[in-house]
């Protein structure tokens, strides 16, 4: 698997599995992924390749900031959460 330097992704493993990042770097089979809050730009989390699935497609790096970064993986969450309905065992929505 190849992710692409921009790349919103999702944990899959590890103490923050379910939650969403930016791909805002790579090497050697680790990716370094941010999200703004807990993971700032300045200090990102590296994070195993195969540990992490992509869920969009890439956007721009280009003079993004924490505040954008956390703006736009809020944006994703909420877009994500609102496709996604969870439900009791007996089949009623919440």
């Amino acid at each position: 698997m190849n992710i692409v330097i921009g790349t919103p992704v999702r944990a899959t493993a590890g103490r923050d599995k379910g939650s969403y990042f930016v791909a805002v770097g790579a090497h050697d089979g680790f990716v370094y992924i941010a999200d703004g809050r807990h993971r700032k730009l300045e200090k990102p989390k590296r994070k195993n390749i195969k540990h992490i699935s992509p869920v969009g497609s890439p956007v721009s790096v280009d003079g993004l900031t924490n505040k954008k970064l956390r703006r736009l993986v809020n944006e994703y969450m909420t877009h994500t959460d609102l496709q996604q309905t969870d439900t009791f065992d007996n089949g009623e929505v919440f």
